[in-house]
Order: C-alpha cells, then sequence, then structure tokens
C-alpha cells in the first residue's frame, strides 16, 4: 500500500514538474515575443494590413518635329464606395445628393443608385464599384460630389489610378517609339531614352480592408510621384505617313515577308521617317522588328557605290575606260560571277557598267586596283565607321561585317565578291548613312532620332548633328559619282522610275539570300538614293524582303517604286511653309509662325481663324481656346475645316478637321 502511494505521488509530483516546466517556458516565450521579437511581430502584423503602394510616374511625351503627339501617358481612375467609412449620420445626409450626381454623370436614375449604395452599407461592403477608366477632369468631377468630398475615411470615397500609353497617330512607327512594356528588345525610343522618359514612380500607404482590397490611409500621397521628361523626335507625321503608306502598298502587292524604309535628312542627319512592316499570318503587316535599324544583310548592288567612290577618289581608273563583261561570266577560283543580263553588255565604259548594274564590269575594276593591295580598299570603309554599328540613339544597333584583309575571314574571292555586295553584311541604316554622305558633298552624318529632351518649354538636353567623317572623298571624285547615280535613274537599271517632273539619282539592288542553299534561296530588292539630284534635301533607302518572285524581284520594281512614290508626294503636295494665314485664308501658316499666329487670334475672338496647313494638335488648341469644340479626322496637317474662316463663332459649335 505504501508503494502504491509513493508511486501515485511520484506521478504527481512529475506531472507537476512537467507543468511547471512548461508555464515556465510559456512564460519566456511570452516575454520573447513581447519584449524580444515584439518589434518584429508587430511589423508583420503592420505589413499583412499595410501596404506602401507604388504609384507609377507618368512618363513623358514622345513628339515629332513639327509638333504633332506621337506617344502619351494617360492616367485612368477606377472609383470604389467603402459604404462602412461614413457615419450613419453622413450616410443619411448625403446619399440623395450623391445619386443625384452619380446619375447626371453616368446617365443611370437616381433611384438606382439611391438603392445600390443603401445596398452595399447593409451588405457591409466595403469594396463597391462605382466606376472605371475615367480620365482626370471626370476624376476631380466625381471627387467633388457629396458625401464623396469629404475623403477616404469620412466619404468613403476609394480612388484607384493607373497609367496608359496611347498613340494618337495609331501604329505609324510604333516599333521606332516604342512600346509601354520595357521593350527588351531594345529597338524603341522610350527603351533607349527611359531614363528620362519614364520619370520618379511616387507611393502611397493602404490598408487591407478585405482579401486583396486595399484602401487608401490618407487622402494624398505619401511621395508624389515626378513625371518624366518629353522628347523631341526628328520624326515628321507627313513624311512618315507617306513612307508607311508608299511601303505598306508594295508589301501587299509582292506579298513580300517584310520590309522597310528610312528618309533621311541630308545635311542634319536627321530621321523623317522609318518604317518596319513584318507580314503576320493572316497576310496583313505590321511593325514586328525594327529592320532598318537592326538586320544586317548583304547589300547587294547598292553597295557598288562604295566601289566608284574609292575606284574615282584613289585614281585607280577613269569612268571612260572599258570592261569587257566577257558574255556576262567570269571566273575566280572556278567561282562564277555572272550579270543578271544573259550574254552580258559587251564592252562598255565603267561608268555604264555601274549604270547597268554589270557585276563583271565592277567586279574587274576592283579586283584590277586592289588585288595586290586590298587592305587600301578595305581600309576607306573602315575610315567611314562602317565596320562597326554607328552608335545611334537607338538600342539593338546591327553589327556589320565587313572581312578585314589577313584574318581567317579574308580569302581569294573575298574582294571580288565584295565588289557587288556579298560576303559582307550591313543593315539598311548603315548603308544609307554612305549615301547620305554622297548627297551631303561628301559630309557623314550620324543619324539623328530625338533632337531634344525636354521639360515643359526648358530644353534638358538638345543633341546637334555629329559628323562621322568630315569628307569621304574628294570633290572632283564625288561630283562623278552623283553624275553616274543620276543617270543610274535617267538611262540604268531605274529608268522606270525616271520623271521629268522632278529628279532623282540612286542606285538599285537586287541581292540573293541564302544563295548557297538554293532549296531557301529568296530575293532582297532594294533602291538608295536621295532627291531631288541637285541640292539633295533628303536620302532614303527602301529594302523589300521575299517578294514573290511570280510578280517581280527586282530592285527597280519592287523597291524602286516606293522610293518614288516619296519623292513625288514630297515634291508635289508638301504644305506651303513660313507663312502666316490671315482670317480669309490668304496666306499659308507653319509650326514656325504659330506663336505669332497665336497672338494674332487672341485679338480677334469673334471669327473662325483658317487653320488649313497647320499641325493638328495646334489647330485644336487654337480653336478650343476661341471656344469651339473640335472633331478630329485623320491625322497631321490640317487639310479641311468644315467651318469657314471669317464666320462668327458660335459658343460650343463643332468645327471637323480633317487632317492629312
Amino acid at each position: 500500500m505504501a508503494v502504491k502511494e509513493k508511486n501515485s505521488n511520484y506521478r504527481m509530483y512529475l506531472v507537476a514538474f512537467t507543468m511547471f516546466v512548461m508555464a515556465v517556458f510559456i512564460i519566456i516565450k511570452l516575454n520573447n515575443i513581447l519584449w524580444v521579437e515584439g518589434d518584429y511581430y508587430r511589423k508583420l502584423a503592420k505589413e499583412r494590413t499595410v501596404k506602401n503602394f507604388t504609384i507609377p510616374a507618368n512618363k513623358g511625351n514622345v513628339y515629332s518635329s513639327d509638333g504633332s503627339l506621337l506617344a502619351t501617358s494617360i492616367p485612368e481612375y477606377t472609383i470604389r464606395f467603402d459604404a462602412l467609412s461614413p457615419t450613419k449620420e453622413n450616410f443619411n445626409e448625403n446619399i440623395k445628393a450623391l445619386s443625384d450626381s452619380l446619375s447626371i454623370m453616368f446617365g443611370k436614375s437616381t433611384g438606382h443608385y439611391q438603392a445600390e449604395l443603401q445596398k452595399a452599407r447593409a451588405n457591409k461592403n466595403r469594396y463597391y464599384l462605382i466606376a472605371r477608366k475615367l480620365s482626370y477632369t471626370d476624376y476631380m468631377r466625381i471627387k467633388s460630389f457629396p458625401l464623396f468630398n469629404k475623403g477616404a475615411y469620412k466619404g468613403g470615397i476609394i480612388v484607384e489610378q493607373k497609367t496608359v500609353r496611347e498613340h494618337p497617330i495609331g501604329l505609324i512607327a510604333q516599333r521606332t517609339i516604342g512600346y509601354e512594356r520595357s521593350n527588351s528588345d531594345g529597338k524603341g525610343l522610350e527603351f533607349a531614352f527611359r531614363q528620362y522618359i519614364n520619370g520618379e514612380n511616387g507611393h502611397r500607404m493602404m490598408q487591407k480592408i478585405a482579401k486583396s482590397q486595399w484602401k487608401p490611409i490618407n487622402d494624398n500621397n505619401e511621395l508624389e510621384p515626378q513625371d518624366g521628361y518629353d522628347i523631341i523626335s526628328t520624326i515628321d507625321v507627313y513624311i512618315q505617313d507617306i513612307a508607311h503608306h508608299a511601303l505598306l502598298k508594295q508589301l501587299e502587292y509582292y506579298e513580300a515577308d517584310h520590309g522597310c524604309v528610312v528618309v533621311m535628312e541630308t545635311v542634319t542627319g536627321e530621321i523623317k521617317a522609318i518604317s518596319n512592316l513584318g507580314r503576320a499570318k493572316d497576310g496583313s503587316y505590321y511593325e514586328t522588328q525594327n529592320y532598318a535599324v537592326a538586320e544586317t544583310q548583304e547589300p547587294g548592288s547598292t553597295f557598288k557605290i562604295m566601289d566608284l567612290i574609292a575606284l574615282l577618289d584613289d585614281k585607280k581608273v577613269d569612268t571612260s575606260k572599258v570592261y569587257d563583261t566577257r558574255g556576262g561570266v567570269i571566273e575566280f577560283y572556278k567561282k562564277k560571277v555572272r550579270d543578271s543580263k544573259k550574254g552580258g553588255y559587251g564592252k562598255i565604259s565603267l561608268a555604264r557598267g555601274f549604270e547597268v548594274s554589270s557585276n563583271t564590269v565592277v567586279v574587274q575594276a576592283v579586283y584590277d586596283a586592289y588585288k595586290d593591295n586590298p587592305k587600301q580598299f578595305v581600309d576607306r570603309i573602315n575610315s567611314y565607321g562602317l565596320n562597326k554599328p554607328l552608335g545611334l540613339q537607338l538600342i539593338g544597333e546591327g553589327k556589320p561585317i565587313i572581312p578585314q584583309p589577313g584574318t581567317k575571314s579574308w580569302s581569294g574571292t573575298t574582294l571580288p565578291w565584295m565588289a557587288f555586295g556579298y560576303n559582307l553584311a550591313m543593315t539598311p541604316l548603315q548603308t544609307l548613312t554612305l549615301y547620305n554622305a554622297v548627297a551631303n558633298n561628301g559630309v557623314m552624318v550620324k543619324p539623328l532620332f530625338v533632337k531634344e529632351i525636354k521639360e515643359w518649354n526648358k530644353t534638358i538636353i538638345k543633341y546637334d548633328t555629329e559628323i562621322i567623317n568630315p569628307k569621304i572623298a574628294s570633290d572632283e571624285a564625288l561630283s562623278q559619282v552623283r553624275a553616274i547615280l543620276e543617270n543610274v535613274v535617267k538611262r540604268g537599271t531605274g529608268a522606270k522610275l525616271y520623271s521629268k517632273d522632278f529628279s532623282m539619282a540612286g542606285k538599285t539592288g537586287t541581292a540573293q539570300v541564302n544563295y548557297r542553299d538554293k532549296s531557301k534561296l529568296f530575293y532582297s530588292s532594294s533602291f538608295a538614293g536621295y532627291f531631288p539630284a541637285t541640292n539633295p534635301k533628303y536620302s532614303c533607302i527602301v529594302v523589300v524582303h521575299k517578294p514573290n518572285v511570280s510578280a517581280g524581284y527586282y530592285g527597280v520594281d519592287v523597291a524602286g517604286p516606293v522610293f518614288k512614290r516619296i519623292a513625288q508626294k514630297i515634291y508635289t503636295d508638301s504644305p506651303p511653309t513660313n507663312h502666316i494665314k490671315d482670317f480669309d485664308g490668304k496666306i499659308n501658316i507653319t509650326e514656325k509662325s504659330y506663336n505669332a499666329y497665336y497672338k494674332q487670334v487672341q485679338s480677334n475672338t469673334s471669327s473662325v481663324p483658317n487653320v488649313k496647313g497647320m499641325n493638328g494638335m495646334d489647330a485644336v488648341a487654337l480653336l478650343e481656346t476661341l471656344g469651339a469644340k473640335v472633331n478630329v479626322i485623320g491625322i497631321g496637317k490640317v487639310k479641311n475645316q468644315s467651318v469657314k474662316a471669317g464666320e462668327k463663332i458660335k459658343k460650343n459649335q463643332i468645327i471637323t478637321l480633317e487632317l492629312s
């Protein structure tokens, strides 16, 4: 009996001791949580109920050189209602007035909104949706409504903001302008200039009110976002529109895989238009890759301009020297070079050989002149900077491939094959830079996409024309090259493009792509040149990949018409410049005289001004300032206006502007 009692007491002591130890452990743990880890758990609890949300900054705008808006950030607002935040007294006093305001703004009846808001409060709904996708103006309006004007806690208004990127001119030049996403392929201005255009994000503290539902703690942000700077590009909307549609028309007709066109201002190097269109599965075309900037390829006959410059500037040969085309076929190390014309051209001069794009003539001329010193020929290419990327403002420029003598890439056939545009690779924009230098009296300038970075009217950074090579050849050599390029259009391979109404100069190109594998062979058709032929204003290159050979594939047929269309439209349809309009419309206006004209309009606010020829955005600003409502059709400059100049302005009058 005593043993049993002893065992029983032992068990009781053991249980008591165990409970004591557990109690001590619990006390220690509680003290540890309270004093040692208290800050951590309090912070964790706060993080689960209060969170710092990022408020994206508005990106800066992207403008064309003529002031048209190419890309802009627009804030969108979603308004919700925390039905439990207002006191019962505030809710009852303001629900009728709030419902009236919502009814006027959104069109549904006052009774509908009153019933919905009362239902939300009865159901303890702290996240009731009022409206989505509101503009800033609508947001400010709804924020002033009864009850909502008391703020987040007293009025229950919940405001969610996001920023969307809009392109007012549509998809034209979208690949060059860039996209809202990170644009990791690096082909757009928005990505290349992101450090300026993106701005600095802000933030605001929000409290969790339900699963995945957060409400701002304060009416104002803890840190306001700082908007990005604006970019003033070199793109001219008028020329861009011409280039885009001229290229699109040819791609559709020839059912080509993809193509590009670039228009450069000769003296400044400013890119006035750039279009890159690729074919989708459904046969439509859209901006896919920036082929003009990134795609390297064997240029074919457009590279022959380098041969002509070198031969004439190094005084290796005269343009009148005669070569035998040898039936259209010559051979180097058992590999044949052929002319496109079967049977060749007989015996013709170097100048004529270039005009008709004779491979046999040009290759013989280059090989005879430089076979003993190919480095002299290649060093000229290197001196122009064409053996490396140009260092564009855009990211993602293709790297050219220029074989160098003495390296593994050099062989006995390298020099003759380079002479007619093979065994090397360049981007279309690199090729255009060379042609532009010929047009620019030998001054090679770097292509320019952005002129300024601005904060409102304040210039932050200005980009001036950058010279790559001050003189690529002598004036004598350049004069001869320009004369031959003009003759290419007058009586050579580009004769189909000739027009007595406006002059052009350039070179056709028809390159075989994948020629080493005949089963995958296709053609790349191109035309590079400038216009007018005398005192050139613009240079231009057009490249079309993989046209349907049943419709044609020669450069003059596929790429040439795009070049001609651009030159023709700019010659014949360009809006008059450097004048100010009167209200009767007798004189024309451009963006340069906009400020003067604006002052003139302000002095006569009773009559409709003549805005024909103005940028669409400028015209809208003027007319709205005078109290009119403006409906815009199209893009670019004003072609027609629905209300004639000089008529009396009526309040809220709608004026339709047709742009082109």
